[in-house]
């Protein structure tokens, strides 16, 4: 077998091989972009850079040292376009914007699939192992260290029968809640009044709480605790 024909099979192949490990990661955790996305995404990339590595067999017959492109401009394309197919998993749920981690994980398996496919491996599967340390290890650790958690909070009564402000603030605060961004909304029937706002807690134990006392309570026509994150 052509020793090219060599170099592009193993090129070709590391490639599969970390974009599957890191896609492996991501559709354990049930992410729209998992194991074929993150494969196919590190092995597009690692083809287009093998396309500027034989660059010299795209006109057969014309002297290798004739034809000057910059490799670093197909780079450059390749992680342009990863921009629009990482843009295609964020998305807003609710108030919620979620898949920021797994744009940038494609981010990043684009980023190695070039690598390999130049033949730079030391930096490439380095960076492959960094990868599912930052995505599995630091989940593990942002479970347990101590952290902020927001939620957009939203509380309906009738027009007349509202909670008083003060009164809502402190039951939130019974909870272990702060309040942000108070504000204040009358339906368009003009039968209801709605305060909206964005809680912090310390503990995010505090919110089915609170949502289970709410749930209780007669004078509460609706409520939706919306909380944030990734």
């Amino acid at each position: 077998m052509d020793a090219d024909y060599v170099i592009i099979t193993v090129h070709l192949l590391g490639a599969l091989i970390a974009g599957g490990v890191i896609g492996l990661e991501r559709s354990y955790h049930g992410r729209p972009a998992g194991f074929r996305t993150h494969t196919l995404v590190s092995l597009a990339s690692s083809l287009l850079m093998l396309v500027m590595l034989y660059q010299w067999k795209w006109l057969p017959g014309v002297p290798a040292d004739t034809i000057r492109t910059d490799p670093t401009r197909m780079a450059q394309g390749i992680m342009t376009g990863i921009g629009f197919l990482g843009a295609g998993v964020i998305f807003k749920e609710g108030l919620s914007v979620r898949g920021l981690t797994t744009a940038a994980s494609i981010w990043m398996t684009a980023a190695i699939g070039i690598l390999i496919g130049i033949g730079f491996y030391f930096p490439a599967i380095l960076a492959t192992l960094l990868t599912l340390g930052v995505l599995s290890v630091f989940r593990w650790l942002e479970a347990r260290i101590p952290s902020h958690t927001y939620a957009h909070h939203s509380i309906r009564f009738d027009r007349e029968n509202v909670m008083p402000e003060q009164d809502v603030r402190a039951l939130l605060a019974s909870y272990g809640f702060t309040v942000a961004n108070m504000s204040y909304r009358l339906t368009d029937d003009g039968l209801s009044f709605e305060y909206r706002m964005v809680l912090q807690t310390s503990d995010v134990k505090n919110t089915s709480r609170l949502a289970a006392d709410l749930r209780g309570m007669k004078q509460v026509r609706c409520f939706q605790i919306s909380p944030t994150g990734d």
